[in-house]
């Protein structure tokens, strides 16, 4: 009997792949950055910024400046003491490049370089130097401007002087690898508005952006510290702020109506924590709550937003109750109650600091939420007792909050709760698709009955599903739950959905993986897609941040050359296809021969014109989907083997409240300027 092959599992210890240097980040750099999308590409500026910052919280800076280059380069300049270019004692070379081309390297953990630093596993710098493809760091120090150059986080030469100088402080320019990011694309307005939210953080900094990515002269930058100072004339933005967070709520508030006056405000230190709280009531349904830890924005919040929730719900309570807002027998506010309306900004300092992962979305240290408790809690009850018509005005904008609660939760569940049980089925108007599976499945919302009928023809029966919408549906920006489920157009799509709505919502009951917004090219469409955008943005914001948004980008124009069928999608493609048979286009209009021609030179003519008019170029503009016949709709909106998305995502999520509040809300004139100003860029992908 022949003996059986021994079976290996091909695991020893030959198997244990050692990552050394920066290999590691390049061979998982989510891990570092969160992801290789626009995300994660523009973290490498804010990792950067982050160290120039911590300069400045340290008292040592007081100006930085960023700027965008040729070659998707960036420039990142402060006046702090600048990164020690001394040789370390235990990686005996110099100190600069243990920091950047070492892991875990840095003057923020045992507290020697940094009393307060927003930077944690020392990881930054390292990580952006290894995911470019080229970096340079220059350090003005002591006279002297020492320089290193590093490609995809490998060293080019050892630290040398390369000249004298009478600046300090520190640049570093970096060039992202392509190899790494899918595509390279700085978005000026998300780098702007995030560093302006810094500037407001650290009270008398001075931050300048710079954008010279299309600038047409050589940079000289050898000589040069501050490209500002050379007065380029490219666009650019400059923050400076004294107020601190109390600036910062009125920016947010700004296109809003205070419901008091005062802005209440606390800046104090607290068993080795500094915190600072600032916040204004407006006459609005939905709060907005910044919070941030040694200057990081948190989005995901973290104990100091428990702590600071805890000190609100309790002393408006104690204060309603001592004042008799609140009855005897009434029910205590809960905390979505104190905090409708509420524009709040919380921000924490520690020395020893704690966050959840790399990119610090959330707060962990303990110490955070005791020391905004206490110091938040006394302020407001201070602010209360010493300013008693704020105060009215806000306890009687949180019995409002109370009440409408109620009244939405009653109409809610006869609407959702009650139809569910009597087996609320799906809209008649739904035509849905023939799979269970939410994977294979998507939706598409459609305008009106015309682009109904033709996409409900054109589709794909056994993945494809249409819900047509009748006119524009409710504007849900300042709507409660209860007058929003009132409206039959939304009832039916959250039905559709699958999901519930409010604390019944569970996305893993959505029924399409693919939510697919399909109206008309024109001033209606744009308006009801904005609309639908501000309802998926208000109640089903994670639906938005799984990816199962996208708006249909259907044909502006169909070009017919002889038996040729083109279709494009924007006036610029319609010029670029056509190129000479724009005049074609134009043949018919041509209808008189010039008096004095010859009979020869006519015929001549005519004969010309014939050979064009075989050759005419015919071009159809369709203003809306109900213009196309099933066959034109799925073939260009609807085939996913060639139809063109837009996936709806959001870059930051403050940002995107205050567009919607701008656009969606009461406020007339700032709503004109916004799409004044922003009108140029009505193409630009969402």
């Amino acid at each position: 009997m022949a003996k059986k092959e021994e079976k290996t599992t091909g695991y020893g210890a030959e198997d244990i792949l050692v990552l050394e240097g920066l290999e590691p980040v390049r061979k998982r750099p989510g891990m570092y950055i969160g992801s290789t999308g626009p995300e994660g590409l523009h973290h490498l500026i804010w990792e950067i910024f982050d160290n120039s910052r911590d300069e400045a919280m340290g008292g040592f800076s007081d100006r930085i400046e960023v700027a965008l280059l040729p070659g998707n380069r960036v420039r990142v300049v402060d006046n702090g003491r600048g990164i020690p270019v001394g040789i370390h004692p235990k990686t005996k070379v110099s100190a600069l490049e243990t920091i950047m081309t070492t892991l875990h390297a840095g003057g923020k953990f045992e507290g020697k370089g940094y009393k307060v630093s927003g930077g944690l596993h020392g990881v930054g710098a390292s990580v952006v130097n290894a995911l470019s493809v080229y970096t340079k760091v220059e350090v003005h120090q002591d006279k002297g401007v020492h320089m290193q150059e590093y490609e995809r986080g490998k060293k080019k030469a050892p630290v040398k002087k390369v000249g004298t100088t009478k600046f300090r402080g520190t640049v570093v320019t970096f060039e992202p690898d392509e190899l790494i990011f899918k595509e390279i694309a700085w978005n000026w307005n998300q780098i702007v508005n995030h560093l302006r939210q810094q500037a407001y953080l650290i009270k008398a900094l001075h931050i300048d952006i710079l954008d010279l990515r299309e600038y047409a002269g050589k940079l000289k930058l050898d000589n040069e510290v501050y490209l500002r100072d050379m007065g380029f004339e490219v666009p650019s933005m400059s923050f400076y702020f004294d107020g601190g967070l109390v600036s910062l709520v009125r920016f947010y508030n700004q296109h809003q109506k205070p419901v008091h006056k005062n802005i209440c405000y606390v800046e104090k230190e607290v068993d080795g924590v500094q915190v600072e709280v600032a916040i204004q009531y407006i006459d609005d349904i939905s709060s907005r709550e910044l919070a941030f830890a040694n200057n990081t924005y948190n989005a995901e919040g973290g104990t100091h937003v428990t702590g600071f929730r805890t000190a609100l719900t309790r002393k408006l309570n104690e204060y309603g109750r001592k004042n008799n807002f609140i009855k005897e027998n009434d029910e205590n506010f809960t905390a979505d109650d104190v905090r409708e309306g509420l524009t709040s900004a919380i921000s924490v300092k520690l020395h020893e600091i704690q966050f959840e992962g790399q990119t610090k979305g959330k707060l962990g240290s303990v110490e955070a939420r005791g020391a905004v408790e206490k110091v938040f809690g006394e302020a407001l009850g201070q602010f209360l007792e010493e300013n008693p018509e704020d105060a009215r005005a806000i306890v009687n904008k949180v019995i409002l909050a109370l009440r409408a609660r109620k009244a939405a939760k009653a109409a809610k569940e006869s609407v959702l709760r009650k139809g569910a049980l009597e087996g609320l089925t799906l809209p008649g108007k739904l035509a849905d698709c023939q799979t269970s599976k939410a994977e294979e499945s998507e939706i598409f919302i459609v305008e009106g009955d015309s682009a109904g009928g033709s996409s409900k023809q054109g589709r794909d029966r056994r993945t494809q599903a249409i819900l047509p919408l009748k006119g524009k549906i409710l504007n849900v920006e300042r709507a409660r739950l209860d007058k929003m489920l009132a409206s039959v157009e939304i009832r039916s799509l959250v039905v559709a959905m699958g999901t519930g709505i409010g604390d019944i919502f569970d996305i893993s009951k959505l029924r399409y993986h693919k939510i697919i917004i399909a109206t008309d090219a024109d001033v209606d469409g744009a308006h009801i897609r904005t609309l639908l955008l501000t309802l998926f943005y208000r109640y089903f914001k994670p639906v938005i941040e799984g990816g199962f948004i996208y708006i249909a980008q259907p044909p502006l124009y169909k070009i017919k050359r002889g038996k040729e069928i083109t279709y494009v999608y924007s006036e610029e493609e319609k010029i670029k296809f056509l190129g000479k048979d724009v005049s074609m286009l134009e043949v018919a209009e041509e209808t008189q021969a010039e008096e004095g021609k010859t009979s020869e030179e006519e015929a001549e003519e005519e004969e010309e014109k014939g050979k064009k008019r075989e050759a005419k170029t015919s071009l159809q503009r369709y203003k809306g989907l109900g213009e196309m016949n099933p066959e034109e709709l799925w073939e260009t909106t609807m085939d996913p083997r060639s139809r063109v998305l837009k996936q709806v995502t959001i870059l930051d999520a403050v940002d995107a409240d205050r567009a919607f509040d701008v656009l969606m809300g009461e406020d007339v004139a700032s709503r004109k300027s916004f799409i004044q100003s922003n009108a140029k860029m009505a193409n630009i992908d969402v």
